[in-house]
Parts: structure tokens; C-alpha cells; sequence
């Protein structure tokens, strides 16, 4: 029965040597269910969060997937919207990854609020000056929107393909796909960036403070940039993984080889900016605070290091590695370098909602360090564990990648 629910045509693992392969990621989610009830039950004090750090571990991961699912709607921008026709190879995985990445973070954010059932509270009673009511607007519409683009997928299942009403259902939604990718588009620039300005405008906050553009400080735009550069590397990423795993080639070189590319010349382009956005704020927003560059680092875990290795270790190597094209056609040097993109990026959300707030902004103050507990470590695994559950249900059962059968000849 188990076979005759999977792709046609498509060879998979055996029913036990799959549901042992689900275990670990089960054992995640039971981690992370554990974590919720504590949570629930017992309240946020089974955070390490305070009135230092009203932001924690739980943010930091939300806020890099949400950058890392990027990778779905910029694919689909460049698929539907541009007419890159070869990314219809991997433009499934991507809106897959990105319904994880965003149902990851809707349901981490569904934790951290302490009351969910009043969630809707955003919405019904909105503050129309916060920037976190427009992201919570945004994250909710296009996590819609990923459902929709999701559903064609779901009923390309065998079985239900089966069904007439079903099958006619998917093949219209995939005519007017381009609709949702041009909406996925406008809600992800809103959301991507007004996560960025809403530090960029603390200005109580020098370490994380900016000037801008108009009421836009340059985080805003930086925040956007940065998920369009790393979003397609975590999605070639995850594609090479399930190709490592069930050893098949599922999507075409060419594929690879355009997001690659693609993501090196934003990876660039973002890092111009960066740079630029780094010697105005060393050179004009510290010093109208009264401070130097060094006050920020001279005390406490977080060093000048993470600065270096966010720039130029994880952004100015992958960003010429992937721009040199033996280089990125090489798989071992393409697989770094995704790494070392994906990577920066976590480490920018982890110093903007981390560190931030461990450096004083008072002289008396000191240097604050955050440990996350067990509890906040156990959701975030979750979502890991649900990513990992959900994609691999995915590829056992629907038809993601339309070449695998060209790819591997029996």
C-alpha cells in the first residue's frame, strides 16, 4: 500500500528502513513538545530571557530560517516572474523549504508570545506604528501563500492524482502560480526588511542604530538583500543533501549552477553595501553616540572576531567562490561555499538580536552574555526535526523533483 502512494516510476527505501530513519527527527520534535508543555505550563521562566535579553535564542533561530526560507520566494521570483526556466527543476524543493522555514518560525513565535490563543490579539488590535505588526502581517500572509504554492504539490500525490476533481484543481493553480510568486515577492520584501529596521531604529541601541533613507534606516534594506543572497544557497544545500542521501542526481546541473551564480553576485553586491553601511556607522553614528568602534568589543564573550568572521569569512570567500565558475561547479567547494553564505547570515541575525543587547549602553552598565536553556535549545531542535520529518514525507511521497526519473535511468 506504501508503494503505490509514491511517485510513479520512482524508486524508495523500504517502510521500515524509513520509519527508522524518521526516529531522530521524532525524538527532536518529542524534545521540543517537552519544552512546550514546560513553557506553557510553567511560563517563560524556563527561558534564560530577562529584562536584559527580552530577546533570545528562540528570535535568533526565527529570524534565520525566516532569511534562510528566503530562498523560496526569491526562486520563485526568478522562475515565474524572470522566466528562469531551468529553476522549475528545483522550485519545488524551494517552496517546500520555505513552508518549513515559515511554518518553523510562525509556530516558535506561537511559544515565545507565552499566550498563543491571543495571538489574533496582532491582528484585531493592531498597533499601526510597530514594524513587528507589519512583519507579523507579512510572515502570516505569505505563510498562506507557501500553502497555496505547496497544495499543487500535495495533489500531484499518485493517489490523489487519481482523483479528477483533484488533478484539475493542481493543473489550474500551476497556470497562475506567477500570481502567487509576484505576491510572495511583495510580502517578503516588507517583512524581510522591516525586521531590519526595526533595529536599525533603536537608537538608544548605538550598536545596532543606523541612519537611512527617508524613514528607512539601511538595515531595512541590508536585511532584504542579505536573505536574497543566502536563501538560494541553503536551498542548493538542501538539495545536495537528499542527492547525498539517496544517492541519485535529482536536479540539473543547470539549475544548480544559475542559483549559484545568482546568489554569488547578490552575495557581492549585498557585501558593497555592507562594508559601506559598516565604515558610516563606525565613522558617523558611533561617534555622535560618544563612542568609539573598540568600546563595543572590549569586554565580554562577543569579540571583534565575529565582525571578521561575518565579513569576510562567511561573506567575501563564499561570495568569490561562487562568482568563480570552476570554482562553484566543483560540488565539495559549491557545498562550502552555501555553507559559509548560510552561515554568515545566522551569525548577523544572532549579533543584531544578541549582542545588541549584551553591550551596555550605560556606563555604569556591564557586558551582559547569553545561555540559552535546555528548554529554548529543545524547540529549536524541533524545528529542525519537523524540517527534516516534513521534507523527507515530501520526497518519499510527491513528485518534487521533475527530472529525477530523466536524471536516473533504471
Amino acid at each position: 500500500m506504501d508503494s503505490a502512494l509514491m511517485p510513479e516510476g520512482a524508486k524508495r527505501c523500504s517502510a521500515p528502513a524509513f520509519f527508522f530513519w524518521t526516529l531522530p527527527w521524532l525524538a527532536l520534535l518529542a524534545w521540543g513538545g517537552l519544552s512546550v508543555v514546560l513553557c506553557f505550563g510553567l511560563g517563560l521562566n524556563q527561558t534564560n530571557m530577562s529584562n536584559i535579553f527580552a530577546f533570545a535564542l528562540w528570535i535568533v533561530f526565527d529570524l534565520a530560517i525566516i532569511a534562510l526560507g528566503a530562498g523560496a520566494f526569491f526562486t520563485g521570483f526568478l522562475t515565474y516572474i524572470i522566466g528562469k526556466k531551468e529553476l522549475k527543476d528545483i522550485i519545488n524543493a524551494a517552496v517546500i523549504i520555505g513552508f518549513i522555514c515559515y511554518s518553523g518560525a510562525i509556530a516558535m513565535l506561537g511559544i515565545d508570545i507565552g499566550q498563543p490563543l491571543r495571538g489574533w490579539f496582532i491582528f484585531w488590535h493592531a498597533n499601526v506604528h510597530s514594524m513587528l505588526v507589519e512583519v507579523s502581517f507579512c510572515i502570516t500572509t505569505y505563510m498562506a501563500v507557501l500553502a497555496i504554492e505547496y497544495l499543487p504539490i500535495i495533489l500531484g500525490n499518485r493517489k490523489l492524482n487519481e482523483i479528477k476533481e483533484f488533478r484539475l484543481f493542481g493543473h489550474n493553480l500551476h497556470h497562475i502560480m506567477a500570481v502567487f510568486a509576484a505576491t510572495g515577492v511583495f510580502l517578503s520584501f516588507f517583512h524581510q526588511g522591516s525586521l531590519g529596521g526595526m533595529w536599525g531604529v533603536l537608537y538608544g541601541r548605538p550598536f545596532a542604530a543606523r541612519a537611512g533613507f527617508y524613514i528607512w534606516p539601511w538595515t531595512f534594506f541590508l536585511f532584504v538583500f542579505s536573505a536574497i543572497a543566502a536563501g538560494p544557497c541553503f536551498t542548493i544545500l538542501c538539495t545536495k543533501l537528499t542527492e547525498l542521501l539517496t544517492r541519485k542526481k535529482l536536479v540539473s546541473q543547470k539549475a544548480i549552477q544559475t542559483l549559484a551564480k545568482i546568489s554569488g553576485f547578490l552575495l557581492a553586491g549585498y557585501l558593497v553595501l555592507k562594508i559601506a553601511d559598516t565604515i558610516g556607522w563606525i565613522y558617523g553614528v558611533v561617534p555622535r553616540a560618544g563612542l568609539k568602534f573598540m568600546d563595543f568589543y572590549r569586554e565580554g564573550p562577543y569579540g571583534v572576531w565575529m565582525v571578521v568572521a561575518e565579513i569576510i569569512i562567511c561573506g567575501i570567500v563564499p561570495a568569490i567562490m561562487l562568482l568563480i565558475p570552476k570554482v562553484r561547479e566543483n560540488t565539495g567547494w559549491l557545498i562550502i561555499a552555501s555553507l559559509l553564505n548560510c552561515t554568515g547570515i545566522v551569525l548577523n541575525r544572532f549579533m543584531f538580536i544578541i549582542v545588541t543587547l549584551a553591550i551596555p549602553v550605560m556606563p555604569f552598565d556591564k557586558f551582559w552574555s547569553y545561555l540559552p536553556t535546555w528548554q529554548e535549545w529543545g524547540l529549536a531542535m524541533a524545528v529542525i526535526g519537523y524540517g527534516f520529518l516534513l521534507f523527507s514525507l515530501s520526497y518519499r511521497y510527491l513528485p518534487i523533483f521533475p527530472k529525477e526519473q530523466e536524471l536516473n535511468p533504471a
